[in-house]
């Protein structure tokens, strides 16, 4: 299980071969095989010990920002795998051949759209219609990627991330239309967000990111050779390669705690025309995201946990990598 580590003042050592959490007025113990990372905040500290055993554990310590996203990571000075695997995803991030494998990437990240909008679905509901043409124009890009011939490497990627933002424009539209009042918004706003829907999206795809790159690194995969998104200085450019797969997880478990109504703007810290969420707001947040992420489903033919299923993709990549060989 993730552990957060959020509240003030709060320390984490070692006790007995326990993780030993505690402030001014709760303490908790932990065996160390229960856990599977650590999740920290400002304020809070560790102890060097506990650094060593989550090291010995495989146990992920990462330190998160308001958004939610890892400002930084301990682990290992290790990669989960041999170097054959960074060295292949070099080269064929520098191929023609991962021009298909976007192409894929994005048509799926459609098709998991068009499943979230299928869920806001009601009987005898007006708006439904916007639910049909919003899916319909998510097919209609799906055809056309699916239909594109590779081409320039430059040229096709500027083309595919137009149609995405397109997509992406039309999806939260129809989103924003089937959500209660309190939570509508004008637009998709990310730094900051300028609303409560926009905050809760932020953090938990900040969550995400954190949790597809530790697949990542524990599968032997470098997080920062990309393919689809552009080079950034010290920005770990595949894991938002990778999370255009996932994305809808985050965007249903959101979805869901506006349509049950139970976030309400105390939750948040409204600073300039920014929301945050707050420390209540967070554990929400977490909680019924993990919550998510932890539910068996059946994907590919094999039943596992939703994060479970992160790790065996990131696996997947590895050995796509590992066996790629360079053409010409």
């Amino acid at each position: 299980m993730e552990v957060v580590i959020q509240s003030y003042g709060t320390r984490v050592s070692i006790d007995n071969g326990m993780l030993l959490i505690y402030n001014e007025s709760d303490q908790q113990r932990l065996p160390l095989s229960q856990v599977s990372s650590l999740l920290v905040y400002r304020g809070c500290s560790l102890s060097s010990d506990v650094v060593f055993a989550a090291v010995e554990n495989d146990i992920d310590i990462l330190f998160g920002t308001r958004q939610g996203k890892p400002a930084a990571r301990i682990w290992g000075n290790r990669f989960g795998s041999i170097s054959t695997i960074r060295k292949q995803q070099l080269e064929f991030a520098r191929s023609t051949a991962c021009l298909p494998f976007i192409q894929d990437l994005i048509r799926r990240k459609l098709s998991n759209q068009a499943a979230v909008l299928m869920l806001l679905y009601k009987p005898n509901r007006t708006t439904d219609d916007l639910i049909n043409e919003a899916i319909a124009y998510l097919e209609k890009y799906a055809g056309k990627i699916r239909e594109h011939a590779p081409e320039d490497r430059s040229e096709v990627f500027e083309r595919l991330r137009g149609w995405e933002g397109s997509c992406s424009k039309r999806y939260f539209e129809c989103i924003n239309a089937h959500l209660p009042e309190a939570y509508r918004f004008e637009r998709r706003s990310q730094h900051p967000a300028l609303d409560m829907f926009n905050a809760l999206l932020n953090y938990s795809y900040g969550m995400l990111y954190g949790k597809i790159e530790s697949a990542l690194v524990k599968a032997g995969i470098d997080p920062y050779i990309g393919l689809f998104h552009r080079d950034e200085y010290n920005r770990p450019v595949f894991v938002y390669d990778v999370i255009e797969v996932f994305r809808y997880w985050a965007d249903i478990t959101v979805i869901n705690l506006c349509m049950q109504q139970i976030i309400f703007p105390e939750f948040f810290d409204q600073e300039a025309g920014a929301w945050w969420l707050n420390t209540d707001g967070k554990r929400i947040l977490i909680q019924s995201f993990n919550d998510y992420l932890d539910e068996v489903i059946t994907l590919n033919n094999l039943e596992r946990s939703r994060i479970t299923h992160i790790d065996l993709y990131a696996q997947e990549l590895a050995m796509m990598f590992k066996h790629y060989k360079h053409q010409g």
